[in-house]
């Protein structure tokens, strides 16, 4: 065994892993990346299938991102935010700004083409937020904790009487502080931390491939493709602001992971869901919470217009467009009244978070200093400047014509690619959001039926990936495609072409 896998193996406690299966085999110790390639003390070479956790947005040692660390490494690492400000971190905080308003106008310029060729979209939510605030934290969990103690505190002011409440989504995951925690309904994450923790409301997911209200049995073909239903999802959200409305029980904001849920197992809405969705939210006065922390810094890829035929036109970048849309929730015209960013933020390199609200929930935090409306909430390194360096290096790679075209090749590639996967009997879903891709692993795609968790479906297949050269893992029975976006076309295809043979292995 390698001497860092031993130093591994006697001191290092992993996250969300059994560790008495880890000790039982020498992992795979990292050594250093390029690209979408990552290389291993023995030389060993992999392609990073899930951009290191979701995280990596343009590749390992990007060089204008190298360069910008170096730049600010020069001048200072870190210094704190209580008190003082810093350049970087505020340019990052009025580029974050920037990008949500020239995000959200494009979105809903296509969200407008796309109710014109589509059956009609409910109309825009009323009174668009403008977002112009932003607190900086570490990590996706810190800030869905900034955002639910705003929404909270903010609530609790316009009505002192109410308990502020939360509603999230069945399968919700939002991070693991004990706020994060409270708004997830994944009993295996958090039925042990109950007693911690506070009640939040649930609501179906629109899961359409396992959805009780779906009538279509399976096809070849993404579930949404092919759905029979009435939006009875929809329904249900519209039902529980309704009933809490009447015991006099308002909520304060609903929580969504925009387009797809993650850990939930890679669970895509169907078009107009959010949307629709956004318009009960407002329509009850409750606020609306983007977890954006894995959707966001174009993950979910570029919007497109469906003609009458079916053929999703990719609207190109020009002089007149207001830039890439960046944020899932944009996708739909729908700007929320909270947005959580992480993950991506910095390029996959440095932890980093922010959380992006309105004027209007700022102004409910103002006031003399013996008031005591300070927003009570913070952590050692908001605003770290290496940090913000990196950030700021990433959006200006975001923006640019190269990496936009970038995006949308390796969704074309995943989009073809895929379909491959098709004629295997295990496959029971493929479900693609841009660049998010979640294959469902099943005992007979005809049934649906489900591999119980203890077999380690999606454990297995990934494993199988590992011995072939392509890292990732599963979230239960779905394994999960999330490359950089720099992956090439040939290896996509080593990608897809691991998973085909690694899911031939199963055994039911």
């Amino acid at each position: 065994m390698h001497p860092l896998a031993k130093l591994d193996h006697a001191y290092v406690w992993h996250p969300f892993t059994q560790m008495r299966d880890w000790l039982q085999r020498e992992p795979i110790v990292i050594l250093e990346g390029e690209g979408a390639v990552l290389r291993d003390v023995e030389g060993q070479e992999y392609l990073d299938a899930n951009s290191s956790i979701w995280t990596n947005l343009h590749g390992h040692c990007h060089l204008t991102i190298n360069a910008a660390v170096q730049r600010q490494l020069r001048k200072i690492a870190h210094s704190s935010a209580l008190g003082l400000a810093n350049e970087p971190a505020s340019m990052l905080a009025s580029k974050l700004v920037e990008a949500t308003q020239a995000s959200a106008a494009g979105g809903r310029r296509i969200a407008d083409l796309r109710s014109g060729e589509r059956p009609p979209a409910p109309p825009a939510p009323p009174a668009t937020p403008h977002l112009n605030k932003v607190f900086f934290s570490d990590d996706g969990s810190t800030a869905m904790e900034v955002a639910l103690k705003l929404a909270y505190e903010f609530a609790r002011r316009r009505a002192p009487h109410r308990r502020p409440r939360f509603l999230s989504l069945d399968g919700a995951y939002h991070g693991d502080t004990v706020g994060a925690v409270s708004l997830g309904h994944i009993d295996l994450f958090h039925k042990a931390y109950a007693g911690l923790l506070f009640k939040s409301d649930i609501v179906m997911s629109p899961y359409c491939y396992r959805c009780p209200f779906n009538r279509a049995k399976p096809e070849r073909a993404d579930a949404r493709d092919y759905r029979q239903c009435h939006w009875q999802c929809v329904g249900k959200v519209e039902q529980r602001f309704a009933t809490a409305g009447k015991r006099d029980q308002a909520y304060a904001a609903m929580v969504v992971e925009p387009l797809i849920q993650g850990a939930a197992g890679m669970i895509p809405q169907p078009a107009g869901w959010l949307r629709r969705v956004t318009e009960i939210v407002r329509g009850h006065g409750a606020q609306l919470i983007a977890d954006e922390v894995m959707t966001g810094f174009g993950r979910v890829g570029q919007p497109s217009c469906l003609t009458r035929s079916g053929a999703a036109l990719a609207l190109p970048l020009s002089g007149q467009d207001a830039g890439p849309t960046l944020f899932a929730c944009h996708h739909e015209g729908v700007q929320p009244d909270f947005l959580t960013v992480a993950k991506g933020l910095t390029g996959g390199y440095l932890p980093m978070a922010a959380t992006l609200t309105t004027q209007r929930v700022f102004d409910a935090f103002l006031g003399q200093y013996g008031e005591f409306k300070t927003f009570f909430h913070g952590h050692s390194y908001t605003a770290n400047q290496l940090g913000s360096a990196a950030a700021l290096a990433s959006l200006e790679i975001l923006r640019s014509k190269a990496s936009l075209r970038d995006r949308r090749a390796l969704e074309e590639t995943l989009r073809d690619e895929l379909k491959s996967l098709w004629a295997l009997p295990n496959v029971g879903d493929i479900r693609q959001v841009g660049l998010i891709v979640g294959v469902e692993l099943v005992r007979d795609w005809r049934t649906r039926a489900s591999f119980d968790l203890w077999e380690r479906a999606g454990l297995r297949v990934c494993e199988g990936m590992a011995r072939r050269g392509v890292l990732t893992r599963p979230i239960g029975n779905v394994v999960v495609l999330m490359p950089p976006y720099c992956t090439t076309k040939p290896q996509v295809r080593l990608m897809l072409a691991a998973l085909h043979e690694a899911c031939k292995e199963l055994r039911c």
